[in-house]
């Protein structure tokens, strides 16, 4: 199917995040498949990007196509991919993967057997593929990550993201419909 190019990312944050289910995640050889995703926009006030680049958010003011990883509350990494023109400050949120690749690694790293709840959720993603803010920054197309694009899923699902206050009504949280291996259950009919 093919590795990703940055050209791919080049393009609105609601729309990548849609293209990005299905495709292949690899971090090191170990990872799966994209099933769930959240789109920030620079203009959306729920993103880090909307009040202007800081320390923080440096990335997202990068090239699309590379890593912007952060930590969340003081206790978990999260993992999202810099998307749009550059320095525009839009990013999409890798929620969860359906884990094909280095399971054992994952079940050791996350030290649990389920894998259902390896990859189900941002921090539990970033545990089991051991992201941190060493990636930060990094290209996509470059090791240690890997993105193929996989088979487009047969139905979509939106719904309101998680975990925010700000533009919570806002339905930019995408899954794969009837996968087991969302972060959670969605509200919506498939689109």
């Amino acid at each position: 199917m093919g590795q990703l190019s940055p050209e791919f990312f080049r393009r609105d944050a609601v729309d990548v995040a849609r293209d990005l289910l299905g495709t292949r995640l690899l971090v090191d050889g170990v990872g799966g498949v994209i099933v769930e995703t959240e789109a920030y926009d620079h203009e959306d006030p729920a993103s880090h990007s909307f009040r202007g680049p800081t320390a923080r958010n440096a990335a997202m003011f990068g090239p699309p196509g590379r890593a912007y990883v952060y930590r969340s509350y003081g206790i978990h990494w999260c993992f999202n991919i810099v998307c749009g023109a550059d320095q525009t400050g839009s990013a999409v949120l890798i929620r969860a993967l359906e884990p094909l690749a280095g399971l054992a690694a994952m079940q050791e790293r996350r030290r649990m057997e389920d894998p259902r709840l390896l990859c189900a959720g941002p921090g539990r993603l970033t545990q089991a593929l051991a992201i941190t803010a060493d990636h930060d920054g990094l290209p996509l197309d470059a090791p240690p990550f890997r993105l193929e694009r996989g088979p487009t899923p047969e139905a979509i699902v939106a719904g309101p993201r998680i975990g925010i206050t700000q533009a919570a009504d806002i339905p930019w949280r995408f899954g794969i419909a009837g996968s087991r291996f969302v972060s959670r259950r969605f509200p919506a009919t498939p689109k």
